[in-house]
Protein backbone atom coordinates (compact mmCIF):
# COMPACT_ATOMS: atom_id res chain seq x y z
CA UNK A 1 0.00 0.00 0.00
CA UNK A 2 2.68 2.50 1.00
CA UNK A 3 4.62 1.64 -2.16
CA UNK A 4 1.60 2.52 -4.33
CA UNK A 5 1.13 5.84 -2.55
CA UNK A 6 4.84 6.67 -2.82
CA UNK A 7 4.67 6.04 -6.57
CA UNK A 8 1.49 8.14 -6.83
CA UNK A 9 3.08 11.04 -4.99
CA UNK A 10 6.19 10.81 -7.19
CA UNK A 11 3.97 10.96 -10.30
CA UNK A 12 2.16 14.01 -8.92
CA UNK A 13 5.45 15.79 -8.20
CA UNK A 14 6.68 15.02 -11.72
CA UNK A 15 3.48 16.34 -13.31
CA UNK A 16 2.62 19.25 -11.00
CA UNK A 17 5.80 20.17 -9.09
CA UNK A 18 6.16 20.39 -5.33
CA UNK A 19 2.97 20.69 -3.29
CA UNK A 20 2.82 23.91 -1.28
CA UNK A 21 0.44 22.48 1.32
CA UNK A 22 -1.04 19.16 2.43
CA UNK A 23 -3.68 18.09 4.90
CA UNK A 24 -4.68 14.67 6.19
CA UNK A 25 -8.15 13.46 7.13
CA UNK A 26 -9.00 10.14 8.75
CA UNK A 27 -12.51 8.75 8.95
CA UNK A 28 -13.50 5.97 11.34
CA UNK A 29 -12.78 2.61 9.74
CA UNK A 30 -10.81 4.00 6.77
CA UNK A 31 -7.21 4.66 5.86
CA UNK A 32 -5.89 8.19 6.02
CA UNK A 33 -6.61 10.39 3.00
CA UNK A 34 -4.33 13.32 2.26
CA UNK A 35 -5.10 16.27 0.01
CA UNK A 36 -2.14 17.98 -1.62
CA UNK A 37 -2.30 21.53 -2.98
CA UNK A 38 -0.28 22.62 -5.98
CA UNK A 39 -0.09 26.19 -7.32
CA UNK A 40 0.23 26.70 -11.07
CA UNK A 41 0.13 30.43 -11.79
CA UNK A 42 -3.42 31.56 -10.98
CA UNK A 43 -4.70 27.96 -10.83
CA UNK A 44 -4.71 25.95 -7.62
CA UNK A 45 -4.94 22.17 -7.90
CA UNK A 46 -6.10 19.90 -5.10
CA UNK A 47 -5.22 16.22 -5.44
CA UNK A 48 -6.15 13.35 -3.15
CA UNK A 49 -3.52 10.88 -1.98
CA UNK A 50 -4.68 7.66 -0.38
CA UNK A 51 -7.70 6.63 -2.43
CA UNK A 52 -5.51 4.47 -4.69
CA UNK A 53 -3.99 2.49 -1.80
CA UNK A 54 -6.64 -0.19 -2.35
CA UNK A 55 -8.52 -1.18 -5.50
CA UNK A 56 -12.14 -0.09 -5.68
CA UNK A 57 -14.53 -3.02 -5.42
CA UNK A 58 -17.90 -3.52 -7.07
CA UNK A 59 -20.40 -3.45 -4.18
CA UNK A 60 -22.15 -6.51 -5.65
CA UNK A 61 -18.97 -8.61 -5.57
CA UNK A 62 -19.06 -11.41 -3.01
CA UNK A 63 -15.39 -10.98 -2.13
CA UNK A 64 -13.13 -7.94 -2.45
CA UNK A 65 -9.92 -8.60 -4.38
CA UNK A 66 -7.05 -6.99 -2.45
CA UNK A 67 -4.91 -6.57 -5.58
CA UNK A 68 -6.99 -6.32 -8.77
CA UNK A 69 -9.52 -3.61 -9.48
CA UNK A 70 -9.62 0.05 -10.52
CA UNK A 71 -7.49 2.53 -8.58
CA UNK A 72 -7.79 6.30 -8.71
CA UNK A 73 -7.05 9.64 -7.13
CA UNK A 74 -9.12 12.82 -7.62
CA UNK A 75 -7.93 16.16 -8.95
CA UNK A 76 -9.77 19.49 -8.70
CA UNK A 77 -8.49 22.65 -10.44
CA UNK A 78 -9.88 26.12 -9.64
CA UNK A 79 -8.82 29.73 -10.03
CA UNK A 80 -6.94 30.96 -6.96
CA UNK A 81 -7.93 33.96 -4.87
CA UNK A 82 -11.62 34.21 -5.84
CA UNK A 83 -13.10 32.09 -3.02
CA UNK A 84 -12.07 30.16 0.10
CA UNK A 85 -11.31 27.07 -1.95
CA UNK A 86 -8.84 25.68 0.61
CA UNK A 87 -11.95 24.67 2.58
CA UNK A 88 -12.51 21.98 -0.09
CA UNK A 89 -9.95 19.72 1.61
CA UNK A 90 -12.43 17.87 3.83
CA UNK A 91 -15.15 17.45 1.14
CA UNK A 92 -12.48 16.10 -1.24
CA UNK A 93 -11.27 13.65 1.40
CA UNK A 94 -14.89 12.54 1.95
CA UNK A 95 -15.25 11.84 -1.78
CA UNK A 96 -11.91 10.01 -1.88
CA UNK A 97 -12.97 7.83 1.08
CA UNK A 98 -16.30 6.89 -0.53
CA UNK A 99 -14.96 3.69 -2.18
CA UNK A 100 -13.86 2.42 1.26
CA UNK A 101 -16.88 3.72 3.17
CA UNK A 102 -19.71 3.13 0.69
CA UNK A 103 -18.21 0.48 -1.57
CA UNK A 104 -18.60 2.56 -4.72
CA UNK A 105 -16.45 2.44 -7.83
CA UNK A 106 -15.69 6.01 -8.93
CA UNK A 107 -15.47 6.21 -12.72
CA UNK A 108 -15.68 8.86 -15.46
CA UNK A 109 -19.24 10.10 -15.97
CA UNK A 110 -20.20 9.60 -12.32
CA UNK A 111 -21.72 12.32 -10.16
CA UNK A 112 -20.52 12.66 -6.58
CA UNK A 113 -22.33 14.85 -4.05
CA UNK A 114 -21.12 15.95 -0.62
CA UNK A 115 -24.48 17.47 0.37
CA UNK A 116 -22.97 20.82 1.35
CA UNK A 117 -21.12 23.54 -0.59
CA UNK A 118 -17.63 22.40 -1.63
CA UNK A 119 -16.26 25.58 0.03
CA UNK A 120 -17.95 28.57 1.73
CA UNK A 121 -20.51 30.25 -0.59
CA UNK A 122 -19.71 27.78 -3.37
CA UNK A 123 -22.57 27.30 -5.85
CA UNK A 124 -21.57 23.61 -6.05
CA UNK A 125 -22.15 20.62 -3.78
CA UNK A 126 -21.44 17.99 -6.41
CA UNK A 127 -18.86 17.17 -9.05
CA UNK A 128 -18.79 15.37 -12.37
CA UNK A 129 -15.96 12.85 -12.68
CA UNK A 130 -14.18 13.50 -16.00
CA UNK A 131 -11.93 11.28 -18.14
CA UNK A 132 -8.37 10.73 -16.86
CA UNK A 133 -5.13 11.12 -18.79
CA UNK A 134 -5.00 14.87 -19.34
CA UNK A 135 -3.04 16.76 -16.71
CA UNK A 136 -1.54 13.74 -14.93
CA UNK A 137 -0.89 10.56 -16.91
CA UNK A 138 -2.10 7.21 -15.59
CA UNK A 139 0.41 5.46 -13.34
CA UNK A 140 1.10 1.89 -14.44
CA UNK A 141 1.64 -0.55 -11.57
CA UNK A 142 3.17 -4.02 -11.56
CA UNK A 143 0.80 -6.76 -12.74
CA UNK A 144 -1.73 -7.88 -11.70
CA UNK A 145 -2.52 -4.42 -10.23
CA UNK A 146 -4.56 -2.01 -12.36
CA UNK A 147 -3.08 1.41 -13.17
CA UNK A 148 -3.89 4.45 -11.04
CA UNK A 149 -6.08 6.97 -12.87
CA UNK A 150 -6.05 10.65 -11.90
CA UNK A 151 -9.70 11.67 -12.29
CA UNK A 152 -10.46 15.37 -12.85
CA UNK A 153 -13.45 16.66 -10.90
CA UNK A 154 -15.69 19.28 -12.52
CA UNK A 155 -17.90 21.18 -10.03
CA UNK A 156 -21.61 21.15 -10.91
CA UNK A 157 -24.39 23.44 -9.72
CA UNK A 158 -27.55 21.70 -8.47
CA UNK A 159 -29.32 22.57 -11.76
CA UNK A 160 -26.45 21.10 -13.79
CA UNK A 161 -26.43 17.95 -11.63
CA UNK A 162 -30.18 17.49 -12.15
CA UNK A 163 -29.81 18.10 -15.90
CA UNK A 164 -26.94 15.60 -16.06
CA UNK A 165 -29.10 12.92 -14.38
CA UNK A 166 -31.63 13.27 -17.21
CA UNK A 167 -29.38 13.92 -20.22
CA UNK A 168 -26.06 12.31 -19.24
CA UNK A 169 -22.50 13.46 -18.62
CA UNK A 170 -21.59 13.81 -22.30
CA UNK A 171 -24.49 16.19 -22.98
CA UNK A 172 -23.58 18.36 -19.99
CA UNK A 173 -19.93 18.53 -21.04
CA UNK A 174 -20.99 19.50 -24.59
CA UNK A 175 -23.23 22.25 -23.19
CA UNK A 176 -20.32 23.59 -21.12
CA UNK A 177 -18.11 23.54 -24.22
CA UNK A 178 -20.72 25.21 -26.44
CA UNK A 179 -21.19 28.05 -23.95
CA UNK A 180 -17.46 28.46 -23.22
CA UNK A 181 -18.00 27.74 -19.52
CA UNK A 182 -14.97 28.42 -17.32
CA UNK A 183 -15.09 25.26 -15.20
CA UNK A 184 -12.23 26.58 -13.03
CA UNK A 185 -14.21 29.62 -11.89
CA UNK A 186 -15.08 28.86 -8.24
CA UNK A 187 -17.97 31.36 -8.35
CA UNK A 188 -19.43 30.62 -11.79
CA UNK A 189 -23.15 30.39 -12.41
CA UNK A 190 -24.97 27.46 -13.95
CA UNK A 191 -24.64 27.08 -17.71
CA UNK A 192 -27.78 27.79 -19.75
CA UNK A 193 -29.71 24.53 -19.81
CA UNK A 194 -32.77 25.48 -21.87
Amino acid sequence: MEDVLALVEARLRTALGEPDARAAVTFLGTDRIEVLRFMDGDIVRYVTLGMSAHPMTDPTAALADPVKGPRAEMLLSVRAGLAETDKVLRPLAVLAASPQVEGVVVAPGASLDVGDPLWPAAPFSSVLVAEPGGLVEDLELDAPMDPVHFLPLLPMTSNEAAWKRVHGAQELQERWLTHGTDLRDPLRRSVTLG
